[in-house]
């Protein structure tokens, strides 16, 4: 994936930082990679609705936060989404 492709992400990973994950949720409704399934899931974890938050967890492959700690995935997320970008 080179940067142009995370471009998406990254402007996801903003709004979820900044709690805006109607914003974040519009994007990463778009995204059918991992990484959007991912971020997907921690909007559902902002929201509330952690059944919803759970089942993207699972197309993303990982396992759920216990407890969900939005903060914290969302860094551990932007860790991720550098390292897959090359920074």
């Amino acid at each position: 994936m080179d940067t142009d492709n995370t471009a998406p992400l990254d402007r996801a990973l903003a709004h979820l930082a900044e709690g805006r994950w109607q914003d974040a949720h519009t994007i990463v409704q778009e995204e059918g990679s991992t990484m959007g399934s991912w971020l997907h899931g921690i909007v559902h974890i902002l929201e509330g609705d952690l059944k919803n938050a759970r089942g993207w967890y699972e197309r993303a492959e990982r396992a759920f936060p216990d407890p969900p700690d939005a903060p914290a995935e969302i860094e551990a997320a932007r860790t991720a989404l550098a390292r897959v970008a090359g920074r």
